[in-house]
């Protein structure tokens, strides 16, 4: 029986308890309303694994086979879940508790039906505030429907925090000429999805881009004076670009006014106490219209100042602001400056990601989250290894220095290329090990998501889902790049600090590659018929992911050869191969359409279309 995450402390017994049809779910009278809906959730797992689904009640019910009651002495997320003779019992102090001892009960359902094996469950948290945050803004931005049935999983493995990221993919008003060609949130969706979050108790945490990252409002012709580097308009659009420039001019005080008044705007929507302010990779800070003031006081006073001044704004309003901890960990003795009640977000994604960043804003007094990621970005399928060993480094390291919290990350580089559900064994990852500390090895781990969230009882999809992207030698990523250097979307000082890729240079590696693809593809083809239609849907997404990546294997085999004259190690008819490339984008929109809104496919297909044309011109 597998558990996810592994309770604290679990025991099973001899023994069954067969649910029969006839029997109820009975509430406790001083539950809250919200534990009906929790009550809906463990009657529809019963209906799809055994047929029939129990009537609910509340109160006194002599035919209850599951019972939700209310404990007092326990904590908050604590629960006790017993299944003996006398059927289930659920015990809980409040909602929370409630909540995660039914969802236990809904793992145990889903692989047992309403045989149920005697167990007693004894089980509550690590660490208190386990967070999923969401990149909306570059590439993706997700239908709401998506993003309810995120908070149902978050919930389902006991998450209680959700970020959207957030630049400028909500529809401010007076802003359309930031959003225009875009399709941003609206209002209405987020209320609708942070009420549908509380229900789950998932507090959706407000977060926007306050200092860098502003890329397409301080390239609209109202507001490119705020930038701190001239022209920003001039530059030609680049995914590279997009993610390294466009700080705010600090030293401008329209700046100020104009980031308060985003907050205003948008900080009412939720019901969150937090509000994420960003603050990270303000690169360009000093560097353009604040130089001279940076060399008066210098880059660190300059950001300390900024920060500390949006973060008592926030403070004003009643909330606890959050920032990212990149910048100010390179002098932490300022983090004693901003408001007491500020948290820091301490992130790092290498897969062996070291503690010193951890250690440095611990020993500075830094109220912080651990942040790691599922490692998605710039990738068609997720590296979940190195997500497995960045998360696990990551909860180890909140353990060891005291955080309050981990704030799991998926982020959308270069256009949110990958499908977001290749990023739900991560998910898993970060809800299990920020839950209790004892954690499984990568393999196990991978079995128990592979029976509990995809129905896999073969317990190999998510290894198979594993090794795909270690299957590629020309990756999105250089095809990015090669087509910015062609474009002069990259400048000679920024081509000079990326890493050259193997990739585009030499086609070394490229038939061990498409042999790998090809023969997960037919692992893959060959467990649909054991499966739910969910996880064939998300095997559909693959085999379309996988096929991308061979052809993106053969336009840089094509591109060896013609650009770098090296030895051809694979046939490529680079006229076919514009046609497949093409043929093959219908069906990658197809699925991009099925969980997002259009938001930035049109960039995507951009550059899949830049490529076809390439390909005949050689």
């Amino acid at each position: 029986m597998y558990l996810i995450p592994e309770p604290r402390q679990v025991c099973f017994a001899e023994g069954i308890y067969t649910i029969t049809f006839d029997k109820k779910i009975v509430l406790d009278s001083a539950c809250s309303p919200n534990v009906f809906a929790y009550g809906e959730l463990l009657q529809e797992e019963l209906r799809i694994h055994s047929g029939y689904g129990l009537a609910l009640t509340k109160g006194i019910s002599k035919k209850g086979a599951v019972r939700l009651t209310i404990d007092p002495l326990l904590n908050e997320e604590e629960y006790r879940l017993d299944i003996s003779e006398e059927g289930v019992q659920i015990k809980g102090s409040g909602d929370k508790g409630l909540l995660y001892g039914v969802q236990t009960l809904r793992q145990i359902v889903r692989q047992a039906g309403a045989s149920l094996p005697f167990v007693s469950i004894h089980d509550f948290p690590q660490i208190k505030n386990r967070g999923f945050y969401h990149d909306v803004t570059r590439g993706r931005i997700p239908t709401l429907s998506y993003l309810k049935g995120l908070a149902d999983q978050m919930a389902f493995y006991k998450m209680n925090q959700l970020q959207l990221y957030i630049e400028h993919s909500y529809l401010f008003e007076d802003l359309s000429e930031m959003w225009r060609d875009d399709t941003p949130l609206t209002a209405q969706e987020i209320m609708e999805l942070d009420a549908y979050c509380r229900k789950l108790s998932i507090e959706l945490v407000p977060n926007i881009s306050c200092f860098g990252h502003l890329y397409k409002v301080l390239r609209t012709k109202s507001y490119e004076h705020l930038c701190e580097l001239p022209d920003p308009r001039k530059a030609p659009f680049g995914f590279y670009d997009r993610m390294a420039h466009h700080t705010i001019d600090v030293t401008n005080e329209e700046s100020l006014t104009f980031i308060k008044g985003l907050i205003e705007e948008f900080m009412p929507l939720f019901t969150s106490e937090h509000f994420n302010i960003g603050g990270d990779e303000t690169f360009d800070l000093g560097k353009g219209k604040s130089s001279q003031k940076a060399e008066q006081i210098g880059v660190k006073r300059l950001y300390t100042d900024f920060i500390k001044e949006i973060c008592e704004f926030v403070v004003q309003k009643g909330k606890i602001p959050m920032f990212w901890g990149d910048i100010i960990c390179e002098f932490p003795e300022c983090i004693k400056e901003l408001p007491e009640e500020t948290i820091c977000l301490n992130w790092g994604y290498e897969k062996y990601q070291s503690d010193e960043s951890a250690k440095k804003l611990a020993r500075a007094g830094a109220v912080q989250y651990c942040c790691p990621g599922v490692s998605g970005w710039n990738q068609m399928v997720n590296r979940l290894d190195v997500a497995y060993e960045n998360i696990k480094r990551m909860c180890s390291y909140a353990v060891q220095y005291q955080a309050i919290g981990i704030l799991n990350t998926d982020w959308g580089d270069y256009g949110h290329v990958n499908h977001p559900d290749f990023g739900i064994p991560g998910r898993i990852y970060g809800a299990s090990f920020a839950w209790n500390r004892d954690i499984p090895e990568f393999e196990e781990i991978n079995r128990r998501i592979s029976r509990i969230e995809f129905g896999d009882k073969s317990e190999t999809f998510v290894s198979i889902l594993a090794e795909i992207s270690h299957n590629w030698v020309f990756k999105w990523e250089d095809a990015v790049r090669y087509r910015e250097k062609k474009s002069a979307a990259l400048t000679e000082s920024e081509l000079k600090g990326i890493k050259a890729s193997k990739g585009i240079k030499e086609s070394k590696g490229i038939i061990e590659s498409l042999e790998g693809l090809n023969c997960l593809a037919d692992k893959l083809r060959r467990m649909t018929p054991e499966l739910p239609e969910r996880t064939n849907l998300l095997i559909h997404a693959a085999l379309v992911a996988i096929r991308g990546m061979e052809l993106f294997q053969y336009i840089g085999a094509a591109i060896s050869a013609h650009d770098y004259v090296t030895e051809p190690v694979v046939s490529v008819d680079c006229i076919s191969l514009a046609g497949e490339l093409e043929e093959w984008f219908m069906f990658y929109k197809e699925i991009w359409r099925s969980v997002s809104k259009e938001s930035e496919l049109f960039r995507i297909q951009d550059l899949v279309f830049w490529y076809a044309d390439l390909l005949r011109s050689y």
